[in-house]
């Protein structure tokens, strides 16, 4: 686990250079070869095999092209693969589902899009309750004020 964790705090840093390449390449080494005794062991009879692990081998090669990632977290676009990709999934027939898929993501872009609208404008304050209670109380008060006496 030292290895992955040195692996995953090198490739964090701001700059990369070829000694700092190196160390990550040589921490991920360590980590594939040590994370065997999870296996043998019988920790882990099945072996030891984190989220998004093969990952790790191509980081070298896509920061010598790429340059850093900055701290870059993979989360970021593992939510917004399940908001845009696996819930319009679960709410298609499956039949055709790209083109349903595809059209819940435009519906729900344009219900976003209103929504925006409709807090610029000022109709997203309060309630249907609290606007039909504002209208009576003001109807009573206008009421009794015009039975006052002069």
């Amino acid at each position: 686990m030292r290895a992955f964790l040195e692996f995953c705090y090198i490739a964090r840093h701001d700059v990369q250079d070829t000694n700092s390449l190196e160390a990550l390449g040589d921490a991920l080494q360590r980590f594939h070869r040590h994370r065997e005794i999870f296996r043998t062991s019988g920790v882990r009879a099945d072996g030891f095999n984190l989220p998004r692990q093969h990952s790790l081998v191509h980081y070298v090669k896509l920061i010598r092209a790429f340059g850093a990632p900055n701290g870059l977290c993979s989360s970021i676009t593992e939510s917004k693969h399940i908001k845009a990709v696996k819930e319009p999934w679960r709410r298609s027939s499956r039949f055709d589902a790209l083109s349903q898929m595809l059209l819940t993501n435009q519906r729900l872009d344009k219900l976003a899009a209103a929504r925006v609208d409709f807090a610029d404008r000022g109709m997203l304050q309060g309630t249907c309750l609290s606007a039909v209670w504002e209208q009576n109380l003001r109807r009573r008060f206008c009421f009794h004020a015009d039975n006052l006496p002069d």
